[in-house]
Order: structure tokens, then C-alpha cells, then sequence
């Protein structure tokens, strides 16, 4: 397998989570009995799987993230720092901008995580699969994501026939992870060519699929929450975040 390259995205503003990032960094808000940084929970996953050598593309409080992890020698990880290039707007103008700093490489893997996501995955699986695969990316995904707003049954003249609140949907969503091969970056050079912003969901991937590259999906029933609303946050269960992640704190 070749080289893994953990690239975690922990730029953002956090406005779905105001007013609280307006004081945090939003994946340094405290999540758990012991109120650790949410992207503590991250690097502690990467580590376990032996995904070590990481970059935080930070841009937003940077600050309180580089006073908490340093080096990242604290938690067997070496950790290196790329400020989003305001010129390479999205998610995939950040690992473009981390290509053009020298960190990730078209050789490499680029394991990609998105910084508001807690899961206990098995990123071994996953890149085990990947490299099966020989895909040039696979996301992971999940089923039984329950929507946080009720949906409207409507009959043809949009008469409201009932209402689903919350309903579980059975297709697989991102759950905002996902394996690149390095050579994608040239994919998002040409991307970015045509504009400022480029995603790496709603861009990268429906162009390599559009191109007929090997794009797969990763399907996973390990626990996920995504922790990027005020909403979300505050339904949070910290006891089931001791729970299932206690193995990272042994």
C-alpha cells in the first residue's frame, strides 16, 4: 500500500454552529464526560489505525488549534500546518493549496476527513478497500441517517397528505471521509482552471465519475455523528461518546 497521508479539514467558520464558534474553533468545541476537543477524537482515530503523518488545513481560530496539538508528538502523530490560500476557495482548493505547500503528494494516499465528524470507523477497512478497489477515490458511507426535519407528503395540486417527522433514510450518505489517490489533485487543477471554488463532493467526485474513473463508496454501520450544527450539538449523547470511543483513551 502506498504512502498515507491524513488531510483534515478544520478551516471553516462553523456558522451552522454560531453562536458558539464564535468563541471556538468548531472542531475544538468540547464533546465527552472529559470535554475534549472534538478533532482530539479525530487524531486519536487516525493514530489507532497508524495514520500518523498528518496536516490540519486550518485557516478560522487556527490559533487555539496549534496551542492544543503542537507537533502532535502528544499523540504519536506528527502534525504539519496549511493556511487555506484565500485564491483556493472549498474543500478541494484546500488539498490543492496542501499540494502546492509540499505536503501532500500526487504519489501519495490522501486520506481526507472532515473536521466535524465524530465515527468509529475502521480506516483500515476502508483503505484496505480502496486499494483493492484500485479506485482513484472512495467515500464512506453509511445508512440510516435520520433526517432532523419532518417530510412533507404531497399529492399532485401540493395538498399536504401527512407529514414523516424525521424519517430514517436507508441510502448511504457521505459521512465526510474519503480515500484519494494523489494523482486527483491534477483533477482539481483543471477543476479550479474553470472556477475559484471547487468542493470535493459536489465537484471532484461527480467529475471523476462523469470521466469514468473508478469511483466506489465504502459502506459502513460503525457509529458516526455529524457535529456541525448548534443542533446537533446539543443533542449530542456524551455518554455514548465515552462509550464509543473508550478504546482510543486506553
Amino acid at each position: 500500500m502506498k504512502k498515507v497521508k491524513g488531510l483534515i479539514l478544520c478551516g471553516g467558520t462553523g456558522t451552522r454552529l454560531r453562536p458558539i464558534t464564535y468563541y471556538f474553533q468548531k472542531t475544538m468545541i468540547p464533546i465527552g464526560s472529559k470535554q475534549k476537543p472534538l478533532l482530539e477524537y479525530v487524531v486519536r482515530l487516525l493514530s489507532f489505525h497508524g495514520i500518523v503523518d498528518l496536516a490540519f488545513l486550518v485557516n478560522y481560530k487556527a490559533e487555539q488549534i496549534v496551542n492544543y496539538f503542537d507537533d502532535g508528538s502528544r499523540f504519536g502523530v506528527r502534525v504539519s500546518y496549511i493556511n487555506d490560500a484565500p485564491k483556493l476557495g472549498g474543500t478541494a482548493g484546500s488539498v490543492l493549496n496542501a499540494y502546492r505547500q509540499g505536503v501532500a503528494m500526487i504519489e501519495d494516499t490522501l486520506l481526507v476527513y472532515y473536521g466535524d465528524i465524530v465515527t468509529t470507523i475502521d480506516l483500515d477497512d476502508l483503505l484496505n478497500y480502496h486499494s483493492s478497489k484500485r479506485a482513484l477515490a472512495t467515500v464512506a458511507l453509511a445508512s440510516g441517517f435520520t433526517v432532523r426535519v419532518g417530510l412533507a407528503d404531497l399529492d399532485k395540486n401540493d395538498k399536504i397528505r401527512g407529514f414523516v417527522e424525521k424519517p430514517r433514510l436507508e441510502k448511504p450518505v457521505s459521512i465526510g471521509i474519503m480515500a484519494l489517490e494523489g494523482e486527483t489533485i491534477q483533477d482539481i487543477e483543471k477543476l479550479h482552471k474553470q472556477k475559484r471554488k471547487v468542493d470535493l463532493m459536489k465537484d471532484l467526485i461527480p467529475h471523476l465519475v462523469e470521466n469514468g474513473k473508478p469511483v466506489y463508496g465504502y459502506l459502513t454501520k460503525a457509529f458516526w455523528y455529524d457535529v456541525g450544527s448548534t443542533e446537533a450539538y446539543e443533542k449530542l449523547d456524551h455518554g455514548s461518546v465515552d462509550k464509543s470511543f473508550a478504546y482510543l483513551f486506553r
